[in-house]
């Protein structure tokens, strides 16, 4: 029989207490994570790893064994909680890949940490705790002495080390063909996985960019390819004004709280406007710039990170560049340093002629990252005025910024009162920030107007993402969209985007209910425009010529992931466990299917592959 004597004696050893201390920790990072706040299966997943480090601990190190154990403690601490937190932003479990972009992460701390409960702070209290204990405690010092430098048996760690990477390996490598990345780490469990993507060299297979054709892509979208849209030329000769909503999600628009019309503006150029409330975001880690890549060449985001790291070393084909061949001027127009997110490069490789960033906009009524939209707006509508007037047709792309993450703009600066429930909630800041931004694009609107731009040019307005993440909204929050959606609120209500085309006496207002995404912008500008696509690759379709459309989803959602006309569909460890939501507004029943699944997996193949192949630039940046 062991005696309490004994117990005490193996509490007090270091690989005992904080495996406990270990177990604790994974049931509260599985619980934000997964949601499953008991699991057993994190025992059988994490101890082992953990195990592991801690033989290697007992075998090699005769001094300073302590300061080790509290090391690898704090590293795997860190570990969870990096995992918890990008979670809680992202959606999707980090990888050592985030870690090129640690840069625009802590830039956008506040966002961050916004999304922070104080109780995920507890997986650190016994760092803390034992760290004051052991190092600055005369106990805790005299324990260090007594029982940290014994001999252990010689075999014993050695055979538990075995019998730790045994499991390790056992969890891992029957899950390695799982393509839900989210069920991957719960199946293999959270550290093994962030072992796994350091050492696994998962990448596809490159594809010959001469077998990359517009026939091919056209025939695994189910592009019709003789099909012409009603409105081809409908813009011919006009300015293109771009303009990029931050954080705008289509529940927005025709949305009331209360009586009180949350987005006036953008509901009066809808009913002027074609709308497409079947209309999804396309983005990944780089999420704005993202947005930016995506609507300006018609290709899909890379496979890791963002695409201002990815690809902005190539010369890449683009919507700048083909219109500079119809002579049209170029310019971009964003209120942040043009380095954050590395843009100064993206819009190299893009093409533009010029970029308007901090430096122009300067420092007058900023908020978050800089201006504040009506800065924006005004300054952005004067310098169209003097593109115009130089009588050679303009591409602008506008991309507002005041509605960003956490969406806690200045009290000065609200248009609108939020009835009590929506006070101090998540939602509520959302619905208020994007009020405001409404309000000053109203404004955009009107100077346009004044300064006869309304008239003469193609406007496309769209949301670069979402702003109300699922996995970011406490009870609260999810009451409230369930009280503005009269249902729940779905996957396919998270990406929904809105978008908007409007061009003055050229196009007859409508609802259209066909699909699209932003990788659809550039060529149903091109379209409208009278531009021909024709000899340049691109991964989006006409939204007017066409019916039926794919979109290959990536980094929000797990790999595998499509929207098609029938629906969204996510994938579980493979196609058949798939998940299948119907479409945010058109009331269709999902019905994706196993050839839709495989096909969407292609395009991402082959947009990778003819990126990856195209010709580094030579070009200074644009200033």
């Amino acid at each position: 029989m062991v005696s309490s004597q004994t117990v005490k004696q193996w509490l007090k050893k270091p690989f005992v207490y904080l495996s406990l201390l270990f177990v604790l920790k994974s049931f509260l990072a599985w619980g934000v994570i997964f949601g499953d706040w008991l699991p057993w299966k994190a025992i059988l997943t994490e101890i082992p790893f953990v195990w592991a480090l801690f033989c290697l601990i007992e075998r090699f190190a005769s001094k300073r064994k302590l300061g080790y154990y509290m090391t690898v403690n704090l590293l795997l601490t860190g570990i969870f909680f990096a995992a918890i937190m990008y979670f809680k932003y992202y959606g999707v479990i980090v990888t050592y890949h985030a870690a090129e972009q640690v840069n625009q992460v802590t830039a956008v701390r506040n966002s961050v940490f916004s999304l922070m409960d104080p109780y995920y702070l507890l997986i650190f209290a016994d760092v803390v705790l034992l760290g004051i204990y052991f190092f600055f405690n005369k106990k805790g010092r005299t324990y260090k002495k007594e029982n940290i430098n014994r001999r252990n048996r010689a075999w014993f760690y050695p055979v538990m080390f075995a019998v730790s990477l045994a499991l390790c390996l056992f969890n891992i490598l029957p899950n390695k063909a799982s393509m839900n990345e989210i069920k991957k780490a719960q199946e293999m469990g959270i550290l093994n996985y962030e072992a796994y993507t350091i050492f696994a060299q998962d990448k596809p297979e490159q594809v010959d960019a001469s077998e990359i054709t517009q026939e091919v892509i056209n025939d695994l979208k189910g592009t019709d390819p003789d099909a012409v849209s009603p409105y081809a030329g409908a813009a011919k000769g006009k300015n293109l004004i771009i303009i990029q909503l931050e954080s705008f999600q289509s529940f927005l628009l025709g949305l009331n709280v209360d009586g009180q019309e949350v987005t006036p503006n953008l509901n009066r150029l809808m009913k002027e406007s074609l709308y497409f409330p079947n209309f999804y975001q396309m983005v990944g880690q780089g999420n704005t710039s993202d947005a930016e890549f995506v609507v300006n060449s018609s290709f899909y985001i890379p496979p890791q990170g963002a695409a201002t790291m990815a690809y902005v070393n190539k010369e890449l084909p683009s919507l700048p560049r083909l219109l500079k061949e119809y002579g049209y001027q170029s310019a971009t127009f964003h209120t942040n340093d043009v380095e954050f997110w590395n843009r100064g490069e993206l819009y190299s490789a893009l093409g533009w002629d010029h970029y308007y960033d901090h430096e122009f906009f300067g420092n007058e009524d900023t908020f978050f990252f800089g201006a504040s939209d009506e800065v924006l707006y005004r300054k952005t509508a004067d310098k169209l005025k003097e593109m115009n007037a130089s009588g050679q047709p303009f591409y602008a792309q506008v991309i507002s910024m005041s509605a960003h993450h956490p969406f806690t703009i200045p009290a000065e600066k609200y248009q609108m009162k939020l009835p009590e429930r929506y006070e101090g909630t998540f939602v509520g800041d959302y619905i208020r920030s994007q009020n405001y931004a409404d309000y000053a694009f109203g404004q955009f609107i009107d100077e346009l107007k004044a300064d006869g731009l309304l008239d003469n040019s193609l406007i496309m307005v769209y949301g670069d993402h979402m702003g109300l993440p699922i996995y970011s909204l406490d009870h609260d929050d999810k009451e409230l969209m369930t009280e503005i959606y009269g249902h729940d609120y779905e996957y396919a209500h998270m990406l929904n985007i809105p978008l908007m085309i409007h061009a003055e006496g050229a196009l007859q207002p409508q609802t259209l209910e066909q699909v699209g995404g932003e990788v659809d912008i550039m060529p149903t500008a091109a379209s409208l425009l009278g531009i021909s696509m024709d000899g340049q690759i691109h991964f989006g379709q006409d939204l007017l010529s066409q019916s039926y459309n794919l979109l290959p989803q990536r980094y929000y959602l797990p790999t595998g992931s499509f929207i098609a006309s029938s629906g969204l569909l996510i994938p579980g460890n493979s196609f058949e466990d798939n998940t299948q939501y119907n479409l945010a507004a058109g009331g269709k029943a999902p019905a994706g299917t196993e050839d839709e699944y495989n096909r969407a997996l292609r395009l991402r193949q082959l947009s990778d592959s003819y990126v990856s192949q195209l010709p580094d630039k030579e070009k200074a940046p644009a200033e």
